[in-house]
């Protein structure tokens, strides 16, 4: 098997677009300059995707620090595919949030046996992005999280 290749992906056709070009732009570049930071394995570049207020069911960005830490320690060749099926913005001015739905997976190579396997795979997930220092940020979910998380669904907070 070859090396993992990052794919960001919205479909020419089918896809719900509620933004103007230069907002897709911002945003499809932030996610390949992630991609770009995960491949060199660039800890500071991957977190600065991250808002500074994140929290997603708990976790907040120290967390996601730690576990990209570890990931780099265990994993070569990480990538991810996201396809983005809605692009939404909600509210205005600096209140204002992107609610992207996307569908992908995060897989790499393990340093231990040498196979490729999943990290993470979501479907439909909604990404909530804020606009923090003239850059979209991932912010995790909206609004309070459950205490339990309803059966069958597990925590996607890397991407």
């Amino acid at each position: 098997m070859g090396t993992a290749e990052a794919k960001i992906v919205v479909p020419p056709t089918g896809s719900v677009i509620e933004v103007d070009q230069a907002t897709l732009k911002a945003v499809l570049g932030a996610f390949e300059q992630a991609e770009e930071a995960i491949k060199t394995h660039d800890l500071d570049k991957v977190m600065s995707m991250y808002a500074s207020q994140y929290n997603y069911h708990g976790l907040k960005k120290d967390d996601l620090r730690t576990i990209w830490k570890e990931l780099f320690e265990e994993y070569q060749n990480i990538a991810s595919t996201h396809l983005f099926t809605k692009i939404a913005r909600v509210g205005a001015g600096r209140d204002a949030v992107l609610e992207i739905t996307c569908t992908g997976h995060l897989w790499a190579k393990s340093k231990t046996s040498g196979l490729y396997v999943p990290i993470d795979s979501w479907h439909e997930e909604i990404h909530y992005l804020v606009l923090e220092d003239r850059a979209w940020r991932l912010r995790g979910n909206l609004g309070e999280s459950p205490r339990v998380l309803p059966f069958g669904t597990a925590p996607h907070p890397l991407f």
